[in-house]
């Protein structure tokens, strides 16, 4: 089969990159398959980080793309469908986290669709977004009204996708691990590296920082937990820090917090996790996490909250905890008793016998097994 796949790739860095090209790589094996990418993904008035691109220290892997599709500027989305149909692909795979996106990948694959035989299938992240705006759901319904078929990766985003499409075709695949990282430090060397307290109980809250992920109400948590409880924040601030910063000098959490405020490359990931006890996710809202499938990949168990597809992902009391609601002293109760019930050597078992479950060629197989039903049912 020959695929093209419209997406971001190098030079971009963060997770969607991540994703698509570790599927690339399962995809190519068995198929003919071509990379598409943005020539710009966001303009930078727009995006809350510090960079879009990778530094010399990401482990990226650099699959060669055509970048062509600039998010802002119509006159290149044409372009994009017209080099798109000269490939002549069978099957144009797309991802989709954000509304921003709608109006370029929703054109480009509703030309395809029309110009050719090539059937749209999208990856959805999300369909409505955590935090949202004027018009998005307008710009939402076009996306989904040019896809043949649609690949969600929880049942929140399958419910989402449903109460807008109710006719959608779609497979529900849960998020892969990622394995590019590499395997776990040992855990001495980790702390050390890192600079943290030794001889305390670590957990972890990593990945951007954004309000709905719920680090405030986890910061809160820690003023009921002993001293013998250390937190580190590790991950690229979305918006400002300051409100964070200000519970932790109310709380007189500065000797219980250690802060890594900032984008953390491949190579430091490793240390993070194999530092950390338990990794936490009190989000308030949330589809899935990729933040889960990379403690997967160290199997370090996760804590988190029942939103989303977070409790499908985590299994209450074998993988990790699901608790209610970021609630402080739910946070702080489960967290305790995690450690006094000394779960990271069974729930790390437990990860690792699932792991399988969660491999990238399960995914890439789903794909193509959803394009063989569109293509009956369509042709």
């Amino acid at each position: 089969m020959r695929i093209a796949y419209l997406s971001t790739f190098y030079p971009y860095r963060g997770g969607i990159s991540q994703f698509n090209a570790l599927l690339y790589r399962n995809l190519e094996k068995n198929n003919e398959i071509k990379a598409f990418n943005f020539s710009r993904q966001y303009p930078d008035l727009l995006f809350p980080g510090q960079t879009q691109f990778v530094t010399s220290s990401d482990n990226v892997d650099k699959i060669e793309t055509l970048r062509l599709l600039d998010s802002i500027n119509p006159f290149s989305y044409g372009k994009t469908a017209r080099i798109i149909r000269g490939y002549n692909p069978d099957l144009l795979i797309m991802k989709f986290w954000m509304p921003f996106f709608a109006p370029s990948l929703g054109y480009v694959s509703g030309r395809i669709r029309k110009k050719c035989h090539a059937k749209s299938i999208a990856i959805l992240d999300n369909v409505i977004p955590h935090e949202r705006k004027p018009g998005d759901m307008l710009l939402i319904k076009y996306f989904l009204s040019k896809m043949d078929g649609f690949i969600v990766m929880s049942s929140t985003v399958e419910k989402e996708l449903l109460s807008l499409n109710p006719h959608a075709k779609y497979i529900l695949k849960p998020h892969p691990v990622y394995e590019h990282f590499g395997q776990n430090m040992d855990k001495k060397e980790a702390i050390r590296k890192l600079k943290l307290p030794e001889n305390k109980n670590i957990v972890l809250f990593f990945g951007f920082i954004r309000d709905y992920k719920g680090l405030d109400e986890l910061l809160r948590s820690f003023s009921r937990l002993p001293e013998n409880y250390h937190l580190v924040i590790a991950g690229e601030i979305y918006g400002n820090f300051e409100k964070y910063q200000a519970i932790i000098n109310d709380l007189n959490l500065s000797e219980k917090v250690s802060l890594f405020i900032r984008y953390i490359d491949d190579a430091e990931v490793p240390a993070f996790f194999s530092a950390a006890d338990v990794c936490v996710l009190p989000y308030k809202s949330a589809t899935q996490s990729g933040i889960v499938q990379i403690a997967y990949n160290f199997n370090l168990p996760v804590i988190a909250t029942d939103r989303g597809g977070l409790s499908e992902m985590v299994t209450d009391n074998k993988t990790g905890f699901i608790i209610p609601s970021s609630e402080p002293s739910l946070i702080a109760n489960k967290i305790e008793e995690y450690f006094n019930r000394e779960c990271y050597i069974e729930f790390s078992k437990n990860i690792q016998a699932i792991r399988h479950e969660f491999s990238w060629q399960s995914f890439a197989d789903a794909i193509l097994q959803l394009y063989s039903e569109i293509s009956i049912k369509k042709d």
